[in-house]
């Protein structure tokens, strides 16, 4: 089997399937091509195998593919693979249309000649390091969607390679398909555990080969409620409550040096993310972000503290805030227990000679809701660059080097050392 070549065929096949999600949305999945795709995969685990394949109404897929050990062999734990049906909604089309370059031979990459759509190579010199390899683009009006439907071709290829050689031993495996990542993990979030009884998991939803995280953000989110008075100018004053100015007061006692803008690594945030306000009515939308657990919970208690502030600067105005949890911290669930899942990272990495970097990700995904669930869910490299963007490409030799990966994971948590 050419890896490369069946990555590509599977990511071709999956990609053409528009399963943008939807923010906002009170359904899940929050878009019809997402069900679409979970139904394909439904059919492509059967092929490779699987049993017990179910569809929960969230659209969450969970298929096992039983143990193939030989007679006598050690206990296995059983590990689960998750990945995220959804792309990203970055208001350009929800429909996306890759295109191979084949042999890149460097310089800008043409994405759709008609529309005169180009990757420029002074604008990404990431490029540079794949001269001469296969590199999958958009057409150039949509993102391309390796995040995470990479994912997706890795998991079903590896699962497939071991179906067509039932040589190569290897424990319990469960695989999950989720909706709606890309909008508040929602789709993790509707996982029925008991179907995916296993001791650790694996994402694949980070960018570039060697790229390791098992630290993510503290996640919450906040909407502050404003209920001013209105009255004619005439007689206005001593009147007038306006919900625009209490915003203003609010947004104002927040460090504006503590801002995604101005921070980086490590460092937590609160994020103005929306402001909406009339004459009567105010909200104010807000991300609460943080590594540090202690941090994060600080945080929110000092939105609480400038609501009251707030309440006590405008005692006839009414104002409330709803604070929301949205994902947890990989790290926070690491315990000796189970800390061995992140170690086979390391030691894939070392056999297959890739150089590891390890991030602690801003950001978040499946395995930061489902480590808090107690289930550990490191994550690794697509080997795609520039997630959420038109200007995101995947090169196949590192999109393989992510197979491999799953692969060699599969292999060292067979042999248990």
């Amino acid at each position: 089997m050419n890896y490369q070549e069946k990555l590509a065929e599977k990511f071709f096949r999956y990609a053409a399937i528009s399963s943008q999600s939807v923010g906002g949305s009170p359904v899940v999945p929050s878009s019809p091509g997402q069900t679409e795709l979970a139904k394909l995969l439904m059919k492509e685990l059967e092929e490779v195998g699987a049993v017990d394949i179910s569809i929960s109404d969230t659209a969450v897929v969970i298929g096992h593919i039983p143990a193939n050990l030989p007679e006598g062999h050690a206990p296995v734990p059983a590990v689960g693979w998750v990945a995220h049906l959804d792309t990203v909604d970055s208001k350009v089309s929800p429909d996306i249309h890759p295109v191979m370059i084949r042999n890149y031979q460097g310089g800008d990459i043409c994405q759709n000649e008609a529309l005169g759509l180009y990757i420029k190579a002074d604008e990404h010199p990431e490029l540079a390091k794949y001269i001469g390899q296969d590199i999958i683009v958009s057409d150039g009006t949509s993102v391309l969607g390796a995040d995470n439907k990479s994912a997706i071709a890795n998991v079903m290829t590896a699962m497939e390679i071991l179906h067509n050689d039932p040589s190569i031993p290897h424990g319990e495996i469960y695989c999950c398909f989720v909706p709606d990542e890309e909008v508040g993990l929602c789709g993790a979030k509707s996982i029925d555990f008991s179907k995916f009884p296993v001791a650790f998991a694996y994402t694949i939803d980070c960018c570039e080969l060697g790229e390791v995280v098992f630290q993510t953000f503290n996640a919450g989110s906040g909407r502050v409620h404003i209920k001013g008075r209105t009255a004619h100018p005439m007689n206005s004053k001593n009147n007038v409550i306006n919900p625009c100015m209490i915003a203003t007061d609010i947004i104002n006692m927040f460090d504006r040096a503590a801002t995604p803008e101005h921070t980086e690594d490590t460092e937590g945030y609160i994020w103005v993310t929306g402001i909406r306000c009339d004459a009567l009515n105010g909200e104010v939308d807000l991300n609460i972000r943080d590594h540090s657990k202690a941090k994060y919970e600080a945080k929110k208690e000092y939105i609480k503290a400038a609501v009251e502030m707030a309440k006590l600067k405008h005692p006839e105005a009414q104002i409330s805030v709803e604070l929301t949890d949205v994902y947890a911290n990989i790290y926070d669930a690491v315990n000796e227990n189970n800390s061995k899942c992140i170690d086979y990272i390391y030691e894939a990495m070392k056999q297959l000679d890739i150089t590891p970097k390890t991030i602690a990700m801003r950001g978040g995904t499946d395995g930061s809701f489902i480590s808090g669930k107690g289930i550990l869910t490191p994550n690794y490299f697509t080997g795609a660059h520039n997630f959420h963007a038109i200007s995101e490409f995947m090169p196949m030799e590192a999109t393989e080097k992510s197979l491999l990966m799953t692969l060699k994971l599969i292999e060292l948590i067979t042999e248990g050392k």
